[in-house]
């Protein structure tokens, strides 16, 4: 093995049993396996999807230590390594490995691989001072990126980034995003920047001069205004990105769409949505759900957030205080990040 110098253990914050709360553990060290390298953490996002993991909504192992949203040095790598040495900055996403094997996999998709390792998830994550990652779903980082807003875009900012390069849409048709949070400040400069016509759509006037900063071209208050006919006005949106959980909210938008318009789902929502199969044939509508991406799709977004200034709106926590970030999660303006050398 080769590594720079690590500790005999370290400290990380897991779930212990369903339902519970974050508890400090000690890990110990463990060299990394083939196909593994260590990273010791310097960022790791506060998600949304983390509260799978007391949920149990996934078959978990505890205790789990939770966190796919993960910035690190690489500190140790097994003798046969050949893609990562030490001293790289790489990062790991929700997207946490692929057996290589399956049908999804044979055709290079390998976000839908059949046998998939989710960070945080299905393995440990980034609520740690270091964190194993595999290194074919590792992400390679630049070094002038700011590594705590980065660490956001290898899950909000792949969402949004990756599905939206993926619709039928073309610039300078409309793309409408649904909700300011997390994933919609980070939607609004995604779409501006890619050409779009951008439109944002909440539910007060409180972000409106935000939204207008972030990107948009038009901002529509659904306390003073239908805003599925307000984007009529504007000839329909080819795509609304949902980024808000809201299942009666969301399916109010479908007739905001444009012909062949997609309402593209992306939030978190569990609740279901009512849509009648009449209102979508006359205008060849489409809904449709997206997930991540993997490596190669979080490097494609990591360049473009480079190359035109995306930025993430961060709240800082010290790791000591990863159950007040992970209670922070729905709540802060826009994204909570672990920083374990946070002093």
């Amino acid at each position: 093995m080769t590594s720079s110098n690590h500790p005999e253990s370290y400290t990380a914050y897991a779930f212990t049993e369903k339902g519970g709360e974050l508890s400090r553990i000690t890990v110990p060290w463990k060299d990394p396996k083939d196909g593994q390298v260590v990273v010791k953490v310097i960022a790791c996002g506060v998600c949304g999807s983390d509260e799978q993991v007391p949920k149990a909504i996934y078959p978990i192992q505890y205790p789990r230590i939770p966190g796919h949203e993960i910035i690190g040095d690489v500190v140790a790598i097994p003798p046969n390594e050949t893609k990562w040495k030490v001293g790289d900055r790489i990062g790991g996403g929700w997207h946490g490995g692929h057996c290589h094997e399956c049908a999804r996999c044979r055709v290079g998709d390998y976000i839908t691989c059949e046998n998939a390792a989710i960070n945080g998830i299905s393995m440990d994550g980034g609520y740690a001072e270091y964190a194993t990652l595999r290194t074919e779903a590792a992400v390679r980082v630049p070094k002038d990126m700011d590594p705590y807003e980065a660490a956001p875009l290898l899950c909000a900012g792949i969402t949004v980034f990756n599905s939206l390069r993926h619709m039928n849409v073309t610039p300078p048709e409309v793309v409408a995003v649904q909700g300011i949070g997390g994933l919609g400040h980070i939607a609004l400069q995604i779409a501006r920047r890619m050409g779009f016509r951008t439109v944002a759509l909440s539910s007060s006037g409180s972000k409106k001069a935000l939204a207008h900063e972030l990107g948009a071209h038009e901002y529509i208050d659904s306390s003073k205004a239908d805003q599925a006919e307000e984007l009529q006005k504007l000839g329909g949106a080819k795509v609304i990105m949902c980024t808000a959980p809201n299942a009666k909210v969301i399916e109010g938008l479908l007739p905001g769409l444009a012909v062949d318009g997609t309402l593209l789902l992306l939030a978190l929502e569990d609740a279901p949505i009512t849509i009648s199969p009449l209102s979508m044939l006359g205008k060849r509508l489409s809904i449709r759900g997206w997930v991540c991406g993997h490596a190669v799709d979080s490097e494609d977004m990591l360049q473009f957030a480079r190359d035109h200034d995306v930025g993430v709106m961060v709240s800082k926590f010290p790791l000591d205080k990863a159950q007040e970030a992970y209670e922070h999660r729905a709540s802060a303006r826009f994204r909570v990040v672990i920083v374990p050398d946070l002093p």
